[in-house]
């Protein structure tokens, strides 16, 4: 019962902060300068135009009325319409989301082993050439910018080896084969980018679990350095690893704009980009609460597994 009361009562907190993210997101664009109708009609439009579009859309509405109806809408999944191309949000959105997903989905299985194997290296040859060498790599790949990054992974696959393409281009029409082909340089990027957060925190648990007392008794009963490695050591030192997974996976939706620039992927961070620059606050607005409900889900999860896979945390 106490375990049903803690994830409720996570569940309400992150409902409560969902909904200071829409209040936040919807009011920030409101005071931003600038006016949607004379971005939508241009310079040459007369005031009548003008006036009657902002009839239309309702800007002249209220702001507490007009953040209502966003609001319902937005919940029951109508996410209106987008106001440079009469387009529905929703059809916007649906190719650029599942782009992103199949990227994130790629990089996250790529992520996984880049960030055990280091670790589990490091742990079980601390303070050795092999520690201090990947250390070194992993403090190199920490500091430098997603965009030097991708560069030089472009330069390196592409110019030098030539094994992958330069611009990541997908449409309805690609396969799988397509996918896979043009999703590898940025998902490999974004991977690299994730891991060097967690490889660091992963050798540390890891090396503090290896050092505890249940894992010297283990070792007295005979079991086999493999089996108390991955068996014992490594499930319990994952555990304060999944708050830097959940932010990873959060950084897979709002993160990849600049890896999707880079590469020319049309995927939601792109989108997310190009939708500030014309103004269009309905795509704005859902692109921001769809990332901000993945961000908050990841943690949500991080959380919920945190309790569940720690006695301790869940005797407190």
């Amino acid at each position: 019962m106490s375990i049903l009361k803690l994830v409720a009562t996570r569940i309400l907190l992150s409902l409560l902060t969902l909904l200071l993210v829409s209040l936040i997101i919807f009011f920030v664009l409101e005071i931003l300068p600038g006016d949607v109708a004379s971005r939508i009609l241009g310079r040459d439009a007369t005031p009548e135009t003008l006036n009657t579009l902002r009839e239309k859309l309702g800007l002249y509405d209220p702001a507490v009325l007009r953040y209502w109806h966003w609001l319902s809408h937005f919940v029951t999944g109508n996410f209106g319409q987008s106001l440079v191309s009469s387009r529905a949000v929703t059809e916007i959105l649906a190719p650029r989301v599942f782009n992103t997903v199949l990227l994130s989905l790629y990089a996250f299985l790529l992520y996984l082993p880049l960030t055990v194997l280091p670790a589990v290296i490091q742990a079980i040859r601390r303070d050795r050439p092999a520690d201090h060498a990947l250390s070194v790599v992993t403090l190199v790949l920490l500091s430098m910018p997603d965009f030097l990054l991708a560069t030089i992974l472009l330069f390196l696959f592409v110019v030098v080896f030539r094994w992958f393409p330069a611009i990541s281009l997908v449409d309805p029409t690609s396969t799988a084969l397509d996918y896979l082909w043009a999703m590898t340089l940025p998902a490999l990027t974004l991977a690299i980018v994730m891991a060097v957060y967690a490889v660091r925190m992963l050798r540390d648990n890891l090396i503090e679990v290896l050092d505890s007392d249940y894992i010297r008794m283990a070792e007295l009963k005979g079991l086999s350095a493999r089996r108390v490695l991955f068996r014992h050591a490594l499930p319990n030192a994952l555990v304060p690893t999944l708050n830097v997974t959940a932010l990873n996976l959060a950084y897979l939706v709002g993160g990849v704009v600049v890896v999707e620039k880079v590469f020319s992927y049309p995927g939601f961070g792109s989108l997310l980009v190009d939708s500030l620059q014309l103004r269009d606050l309905p795509v704005i607005e859902a692109t921001v609460m769809i990332a901000a409900l993945v961000y908050v889900g990841a943690n949500l999860l991080a959380d919920i597994a945190s309790v569940l896979l720690n006695p301790r945390l869940r005797t407190a």
